[in-house]
């Protein structure tokens, strides 16, 4: 759970209204700056204003009022600032507003503050306040910079040319997807291109184009790629989709926490594809898809790894060409790069291994060989996925194929996450792995002649269960290793 916050971000309206600031050096003139940046009616209280502040003041044809502070100063204002440099002073500021029920804030004294002032990014009427509760200015400062950069500085030009469509959208657009569609183009494509270049004719043009083709909105499906699991090897193009969606439909193995990074009022439809546990077939999938864009929706099909990897993407991009409905591929990561980072496991190694198969170890239960399999025995590495209840038949099936039972083997348990589990051994422990029950997340087998060049400094034996043999074993493994690196 995220901790929670001591104030909660919100706006004043301050338009047209009485704020007072109350100080003649740095702290008063700093709030006055900010100020400044709203349609608020300023006064400063200021009895001996410090001369760059007395010239600001008279530059700027600001309400100033020569007078020491009393009490029934802050009457009638809506915002209080004591920012006198006197802690005690501005404590008696604070007082006096709160017994008026105003919101008041003393410069530097959290206790004395029912407000904060935050580092400002003005595009008004687009504002983004950064506040850190007074734990870190200096850091809100530089986020602040960070912001000020990501922000087209003709943002507030085309807030401010939205909003005279407003009154238009609401007759004209349906609520829901069209709607949402007709904003997320009119912020993101011609309209604000033209903006930017200053010719706020041509955008108009756009706009109005825009709002003539509203109410034909056509659905749209993204099959993204979610990764192995750590949100932050989620790639940047399957989180602005997700931002997009109207409607996630993911599945059991995605983690609720890349889930819940779609847009806040997207619908979220859960729908199972866990070993055991499927809450819908395939064709159900496929059928909900095509219905979804049926409607109109952005879709998001969120799959775990790379939809194209064991994601059974093609039958449901079939279903979608079939209906009609437009899609693309948001490739995402797949567990065997993670479980190979997790191991600092070289898949491919000059000299040794150049070629690299993925497979589920389903594909060695029959009884016919794969012809991929006898690949290993010339150094191909072998990634299995959900390889752990086939584990006995993988292992058996390749020695068949001629690959010596010395192969160093890698075992992920959760790849990339920070519950990953990680073991290592040789191909003839492989079976072990299957008796290995408190392994219940994906598990990803990974075998061959480059894999004993891993670092094994942060993993278990995967023979940990079968002592006898066990130092020969890994002795043997650490020579076969030597060998082949050497």
């Amino acid at each position: 759970m995220s901790q929670q916050l001591s104030f909660f971000p919100t706006f004043f309206s301050v338009a047209q209204k009485r704020v007072a600031v109350f100080g003649n050096g740095d702290e008063a003139f700093a709030k006055v700056r900010l100020l400044l940046n709203t349609e608020a009616r300023i006064v400063v209280y200021a009895d001996a204003p410090e001369a760059s502040f007395e010239t600001f003041l008279q530059t700027n044809g600001l309400e100033t009022v020569r007078e020491a502070f009393a009490a029934h100063q802050v009457e009638s204002a809506v915002l209080v600032f004591a920012a006198t440099g006197d802690a005690v002073a501005d404590r008696a500021i604070v007082a006096a507003a709160r017994e008026r029920k105003i919101p008041a804030n003393a410069v530097d004294q959290p206790d004395y503050c029912d407000f904060l002032t935050p580092a400002l990014v003005n595009r008004a009427p687009v504002a983004v306040a950064i506040g850190t509760e007074g734990a870190g200015p200096v850091l809100a400062q530089m986020i602040r910079a960070q912001i000020d950069q990501l922000l087209s500085p003709s943002l507030g030009i085309v807030a401010s040319l939205a909003a005279s469509y407003r009154d238009a959208v609401e007759r004209l657009v349906p609520r829901g997807v069209a709607r949402r569609v007709f904003w997320r183009r009119f912020f993101s494509g011609p309209v604000a291109d033209h903006v930017a270049l200053g010719d706020v004719a041509s955008a108009r043009r756009e706009a109005s184009r825009l709002l003539d083709g509203a109410d034909r909105v056509s659905g749209h499906v993204w099959l993204v790629g979610a990764g192995p699991g750590a949100e932050d090897l989620l790639t940047l193009r399957a989180q602005r989709v997700m931002m997009e969606a109207d409607a996630i439909v993911y599945d059991a193995l995605v983690p609720q926490a890349i889930v819940d990074m779609g847009r806040r009022d997207a619908e979220r439809l859960s729908v199972g594809k866990r070993k055991g546990c499927h809450t819908k077939s395939q064709d159900e999938i496929n059928q909900l898809l095509v219905k979804l864009a049926g409607e109109g929706k952005r879709v998001v099909r969120l799959k775990s790894g790379d939809p194209l990897i064991f994601g059974r993407a093609g039958e449901e991009m079939a279903a979608l060409r079939e209906a009609g409905m437009s899609y693309e591929i948001v490739p995402g990561i797949t567990s065997a790069f993670a479980a190979a980072a997790d191991f600092e496991l070289p898949l491919t190694l000059r000299g040794v291994a150049s070629s690299l198969v993925f497979t589920t170890g389903h594909d060695l239960a029959g009884d016919v060989l794969p012809d991929w399999a006898r690949l290993a025995v010339s150094g191909a590495t072998i990634a299995v996925y959900m390889g752990r209840t086939v584990a006995a038949s993988v292992a058996a099936r390749l020695m068949q194929a001629g690959l010596p039972q010395e192969t160093t083997v890698a075992v992920i348990e959760n790849a990339s996450r920070a519950e990953r589990r990680l073991l290592h051994g040789i191909l003839r422990d492989l079976p072990d792995l299957e008796a290995r029950t408190e392994l219940d997340g994906p598990v990803m087998v990974i075998i061959g002649d480059a894999v004993a060049g891993a670092n094994f400094g942060r993993s278990e034996p995967l023979a940990a269960g079968r002592r006898q043999g066990t130092e020969a074993r890994d002795a043997s493994s650490a020579k076969r290793a030597e060998q082949i690196l050497n």
